[in-house]
C-alpha cells in the first residue's frame, strides 16, 4: 500500500528564490492548459488531449514569452499538466456519480494558501548521503528527518503552505505484511460515540475529553486577526501580518492533527475490530454548533482510524448514520424513543437499567456493527422501577400518548 511522509525542509534564501519560481512556472502552465480547454469549449471544439498540451508546452517554451520555463525543471511542468487531468477527471466522475462532487478546475493564484510541485523519480532528485534532499535546479535542501523512511520513495512533493512553512511529502510503498508483523493481534474490540462534551467515549466505558484546540487559541487568534484588519493592503506589514494569523492556526491544525494521530494509533493497537458511526458532519457543520463540529475535527479521525486499520490487519465497521444508538437500550434492546441532548443519563423503562447516553450509544454502536460487545459497558445499574402511572392497568379504548404526557420534548 502507499503511503505518504511529509518532513519540514529549511530552503536556505536562494533555495527559497527558485522555490518560488518553479512554484510560479507550475502555475502558469496549469492555467495556460485550463485556458486552452476553456476556450476550445466555449468554442465548441473537441478537448484538447493531454499530448496535445505537452506539445503546446514545448513549443511555447521556445517562445520570448515564455522562455523562462526552461530555468525550472521540466518534469514539475509535466507534472503539472497531469493534476489539471486529474482535476478534470475528479470532475467528470463527480458528475456520473463515481465519487462525491468535485467542482470544475479552476485557475490557481499566487495568493493561494498552498504551492506545490512534485518531482517523479526520473527529475533525478535524490537524498544525499548527509541527509540533505538534492532537487534539480533548486539545490540540496535541509530536511527535518523525524523518522525513517520505511523503503525508497517514489515521488516528492514540495509544498509552501500559508504560514510560509515549506515540507516534502514523499510517496512510498509498504509491505502490509510487515506492519501487521510490528503490531501483533488484540483480543479485544471497540465501539466509539464521537461527541463535542466528550471527543469519543468508548464502548468499554473510557470517555476521552475533547481538547478543544480552537476554542482555547481563540483569544490569541482574535488579537491577530484584528491586528490584520487594521493593517493598509497591499503593505508589507498587512504581509508580515497575515504570516502570523497563518501560523496562529498552523499551530491549532497540527496540535489537532497531532492529537487525533496519537489517539487513532492507539485504538488500533489496543483493538482487534473498531466501529464508529457514520456522522453527518457537513449537516452538523450547518447548524450552530459548527465552530465546535470543525474544532473536532471527526472526518479526519475516521480517515486515520480507516487507513490504519487497513494497514495493521485491523477491522474498521462504520454504522449508518439512521441507526437509534441513543435511543436503544443496550441491555435489553428496547427502543423508547429520542431524548433531548441535555438528558445524558436515562432509565430504561422496560429492564429498569440505568443508562450513560454516551456509553450506551458507544455499545449499540459497535453491536450494530455486528461487534461483540458486552453490555456491562455500558454503566448499567439495574434498580427497582415502578410502574408508571399509564402501565398500572389495562384501557379498554388504547389512547396514543401526547408529547407532553410522555414527558420528551421534541428536537
Amino acid at each position: 500500500m502507499q503511503l505518504r511522509y511529509a518532513f519540514r525542509v529549511y530552503p536556505s534564501a536562494g533555495q527559497r528564490a527558485s522555490l518560488a519560481r518553479s512554484f510560479g512556472c507550475a502555475r502558469v502552465v496549469f492555467n495556460d492548459a485550463l485556458r486552452v480547454r476553456e476556450d476550445a469549449r466555449a468554442a465548441g471544439l473537441p478537448f484538447v488531449t493531454s499530448a496535445e498540451l505537452s506539445k503546446r508546452l514545448t513549443a511555447s517554451k521556445k517562445t520570448p514569452g515564455r522562455a523562462w520555463l526552461g530555468e525550472v525543471s521540466s518534469v514539475i511542468l509535466q507534472q503539472s499538466l497531469r493534476d489539471l487531468d486529474t482535476a478534470y477527471r475528479n470532475f467528470f466522475d463527480g458528475i456520473r456519480g463515481k465519487r462525491p462532487k468535485a467542482g470544475p478546475p479552476r485557475f490557481k493564484s499566487r495568493r493561494d494558501s498552498r504551492q506545490a510541485i512534485r518531482f517523479t523519480a526520473n527529475a533525478g532528485w535524490r537524498i544525499t548521503d548527509g541527509g540533505k534532499l538534492r532537487l534539480p535546479k533548486i539545490g540540496d535542501v535541509r530536511v527535518k528527518w523525524s523518522r525513517a523512511l520505511p523503503s525508497v520513495p517514489s515521488t516528492v512533493t514540495v509544498v509552501q503552505d500559508a504560514a510560509g512553512r515549506y515540507f516534502a511529502s514523499f510517496v512510498v510503498e509498504t509491505d502490509p505484511a510487515a506492519d501487521r508483523e510490528r503490531m501483533p493481534a488484540a483480543d479485544a474490540t471497540v465501539g466509539i460515540d464521537l461527541g463535542l462534551a466528550h471527543f469519543a467515549v468508548l464502548s468499554d466505558g473510557t470517555k476521552i475529553d475533547s481538547p478543544k484546540f480552537l476554542r482555547r487559541a481563540e483569544k490569541k487568534l482574535k488579537k491577530a486577526q484584528r491586528v490584520l484588519s487594521r493593517k493598509v493592503k497591499g503593505s508589507k506589514n498587512r504581509d508580515k501580518a497575515r504570516v502570523r494569523v497563518a501560523r496562529a492556526h498552523a499551530r491549532v491544525a497540527d496540535a489537532r492533527r497531532e492529537f487525533h494521530h496519537r489517539l487513532s494509533t492507539r485504538l488500533i493497537r489496543e483493538n482487534q475490530a473498531v466501529a464508529v458511526e457514520d456522522l453527518a458532519v457537513k449537516g452538523l457543520a450547518r447548524t450552530r454548533l459548527a465552530k465546535s463540529v470543525h474544532d473536532a475535527g471527526w472526518s479526519a479521525f475516521v480517515t486515520m482510524l480507516e487507513y490504519k486499520a487497513v494497514r495493521y490487519g485491523r477491522a474498521f465497521h462504520r454504522t449508518g448514520r439512521f441507526e437509534p444508538t441513543s435511543q436503544v437500550c443496550s441491555d435489553c434492546g428496547v427502543k423508547d424513543g429520542p431524548k433531548p441532548l441535555g438528558v445524558r443519563e436515562w432509565t430504561c423503562g422496560a429492564c429498569g437499567a440505568v443508562l450513560d447516553r454516551d456509553v450506551n450509544a458507544a455499545v449499540n454502536v459497535a453491536k450494530a456493527a455486528g461487534l461483540a460487545v458486552s453490555a456491562c459497558g455500558a454503566q448499567v445499574r439495574p434498580v427497582f422501577v415502578p410502574a408508571q402511572r399509564g402501565e398500572a392497568g389495562t384501557h379498554p379504548k388504547p389512547y396514543r400518548a401526547t408529547v407532553r404526557q410522555t414527558g420528551i420534548t421534541r428536537l
